[in-house]
């Protein structure tokens, strides 16, 4: 008796197999309840800060000692822990769900379920984020490296709330693209090390670019607007500053100079630059339906 031949490939699948599973993943994102789309999303926050804390410490200190795009390099492969751990371990970030609006566009998602999605992940990826934050205030690593790791991230931290609209809304987009492109490729990856390859590139560029990522952005300027307020009087003549030396570092400044523009600019970047430009290229001709 003749037995069928199994047909078997590790070959990545092509762009168009990529765009169909995008919008079947988008419907089982959205239709994800309350409590786990709220928990995966606050890991989510949790593990880009993660990537975020490991990059300030590689890169502490290396302003006029290492090559200004060597440290930027080093910078960006570090971060790429965060969406590794994102794609690989399992957990919803809001800049790579931007991506549902393939399945929103072609019908299979209707706008109450993207907006509830996109909602209730950003919500959970600040917690996720501003909890690490909180987390890292406490381990006292004002101790390490002679406050070099805190003076870093005051820099960074200040860097961010001093940049205009719209610079922050443009680096925004361009961040989201390649996010949302590192997603795109990982969807075509049929390993854990297809996927870790198809987001080292990306990821590395956004951050040796210096584009702004929103969830980033929840521990980058958190952290930094903690360690200003709560370091002990010992912490400043370490670095031989003073908190005054960061003025731009408020609350106000996270939520409305940054937070606002970077979070558009990345909504524009994912769902319009890649997501809409994906679905008209490979699954316009299926049709298109917008259901409330």
């Amino acid at each position: 008796m003749e037995q069928e031949a199994v047909t078997f490939s590790i070959d990545a699948f092509p762009p168009a197999k990529i765009a169909e599973q995008a919008e079947n993943t988008g419907v089982a994102k959205a239709e994800l309840d309350f409590w786990t789309l709220l928990v995966l999303s606050i890991l989510a926050g949790a593990f880009i800060a993660l990537g975020a804390v490991f990059s300030t410490t590689v890169t502490a200190d290396a302003e006029g000692n290492v090559y200004f795009g060597l440290g930027r390099l080093l910078g960006g492969l570090t971060f790429c822990l965060g969406l590794i751990l994102v794609v690989v371990a399992g957990a919803e970030l809001f800049t790579g769900n931007n991506l549902i609006i393939m399945a929103f566009v072609s019908g299979k998602v209707t706008v109450r379920r993207l907006v509830r999605n996109w909602v209730i992940v950003y919500a959970g990826n600040f917690i996720g984020s501003v909890g690490t934050a909180w987390i890292m205030v406490l381990c006292g690593r004002y101790k390490f490296g002679h406050g070099v790791i805190w003076l870093n991230a005051l820099t960074i931290g200040s860097a961010k709330c001093s940049k205009p609209f719209i610079d922050l809304l443009a680096l925004g987009i361009m961040c989201n693209a390649l996010v949302c492109l590192a997603v795109w490729l990982c969807m075509g990856a049929r390993s854990t090390t297809d996927k870790i390859m198809s987001i080292l590139f990306p990821i590395t560029a956004f951050v040796a670019a210096g584009f702004e990522h929103c969830v980033a952005n929840m521990y980058f300027i958190p952290v930094a607007i903690l360690v200003k307020n709560w370091s002990p009087p010992e912490f400043w003549p370490l670095i031989s500053r003073t908190a005054d030396d960061f003025h731009a570092l408020t609350w106000h400044n996270f939520f409305f100079v940054n937070l606002v523009p970077v979070t558009l600019g990345n909504i524009i970047g994912g769902s319009l630059l890649v997501g809409l430009v994906y679905w008209f290229a490979y699954r316009r001709k299926h049709g298109w339906c917008i259901r409330m």
